[in-house]
């Protein structure tokens, strides 16, 4: 895997940031981005949106960095 660029760093912060939440929603019930923006407001429904691009780049980037 060569050197990573700032978007690869912006999407693996994103998808650790959203993997936490998700772990906090199945062991705990608690949903960190609904505790802080509300429940579906429209800043959370961004959120959601942007870390879902952020793991289909990631998944991108693996399949780059696997093929080289």
């Amino acid at each position: 895997m060569g050197k990573l660029n700032v978007l690869d760093w912006i999407a693996l912060i994103l998808l650790v940031i959203g993997g936490l939440n998700w772990g906090l929603v199945g062991v705990f019930k608690f949903d960190l981005v609904k505790a802080i923006f509300g429940d579906m407001a429209i800043v959370s429904r961004i959120i959601y949106i942007v870390v879902g691009v952020a793991a289909l780049y990631t998944i991108y980037f693996l399949v780059k960095a696997c093929t080289k």
